[in-house]
């Protein structure tokens, strides 16, 4: 798969939500990784990363060691992580992550969405054959901090990229989602701070949309996102670009 199509890709088939819900995302996983390993990002890898991604999301520091010591100290809840899936209008296929401390009050709402927009609920794991999980990191050129650019590329092919894309002054990193911990390491090693490291979802597959088909699956994603239990909601639409410039223009 070419560069150019999976830089497009990065681009296309996540949707990224508004900075509050970023920050309400990113409290959650810290939340669950204080929960999981303690609140000492040094002895807690989940939580170093955590802390690194709200940083790329210019988080407060101050919200940041709030969410840590609620965390700690036992006053947030337990959050829960669970998927859902289904298709669309024009058989699109969407693939929904959540962290809940509802899961009851979740599963009703999204059913919800999907009932309201004429598209159907799956069970867990319909979709195994249309998307696969993969580490992504993104690493800002300032971070390099003069390396040499040959170098840093080698160095995370060496560590299990299988690809890496140059997206203006950035570095995008993709690498099958069991090397993510090989590639945090390398960075680590090199001294190299990422802007965000995530295991996301990419489709092996994709169903070409009209503007209408294109139009309906939208407002199925912008219900989701708005679902505050809603961390992220994946799709495997293709659109052209007369589609994706009519959609721009609302």
């Amino acid at each position: 798969m070419g560069r150019i199509f999976e830089k497009r890709k990065h681009k296309i088939f996540a949707r990224n939500a508004k900075l509050s819900k970023l920050f309400t995302r990113i409290g959650k996983e810290i939340s669950m990784a204080v929960k999981a390993g303690g609140p000492s990002p040094e002895a807690n890898h989940r939580l170093k990363v955590a802390i690194q991604n709200a940083k790329g999301m210019n988080m407060p520091k101050d919200n940041i060691e709030r969410a840590i010591k609620k965390a700690a100290g036992g006053a947030e809840a337990d959050f829960t992580e669970m998927t859902y899936e289904g298709y669309a209008p024009g058989g699109v296929a969407i693939f929904v992550e959540t962290a809940t401390n509802n899961p009851t009050r979740t599963v009703g709402n999204v059913r919800s969405f999907f009932n309201r927009c004429d598209s159907n609920l799956g069970t867990s794991g319909s979709l195994a054959h249309v998307f696969e999980r993969k580490a992504e990191f993104v690493v800002e050129g300032k971070a390099l901090k003069g390396m040499d650019l040959d170098e840093f590329e080698m160095a995370c092919i060496d560590a299990g990229a299988e690809d890496f894309i140059e997206d203006g002054d950035s570095f995008l990193i993709l690498a099958a989602f069991t090397d993510f911990g090989s590639i945090q390491h390398k960075l680590d090693e090199l001294g190299i701070e990422a802007k965000s490291a995530e295991l996301k979802r990419f489709p092996l597959s994709t169903v070409p949309a009209d503007l209408d088909t294109a139009r309906n699956v939208m407002k199925l994603i912008d219900m989701l996102e708005e679902d505050d239990d809603v961390n992220a909601v994946y799709h495997n639409m293709e659109l052209s670009e007369e589609v994706e410039a009519a959609l721009a223009e609302g």
